[in-house]
């Protein structure tokens, strides 16, 4: 499941902007600033689709696994 902090730090680390994460997810930027801001929490649907374009974007996401979620860029 994807977090507010592990969407933050997978734009930064492919240096998107919002924009460009909505543009490319085709979520509405309104609701990723939300998101980011732990305003409001979308629709599982909604952060499939967040994951979906950061993951063809070269991101890779670390599971909970004792040490916190995560994120880092693909080999």
């Amino acid at each position: 499941m994807l977090t507010s902090a592990q969407c933050r730090a997978a734009r930064a680390l492919i240096e998107w902007s919002r924009d460009q994460l909505a543009d490319a997810s085709k979520v509405a930027v309104r609701t990723i600033v939300d998101f980011e801001r732990n305003a409001r929490e979308p629709r599982e649907v909604t952060k499939d689709a967040l994951c979906r374009a950061l993951d063809a974007a070269g991101v890779e996401f670390i599971p909970e696994n004792g040490g916190g979620a995560g994120v880092r860029l693909r080999k």
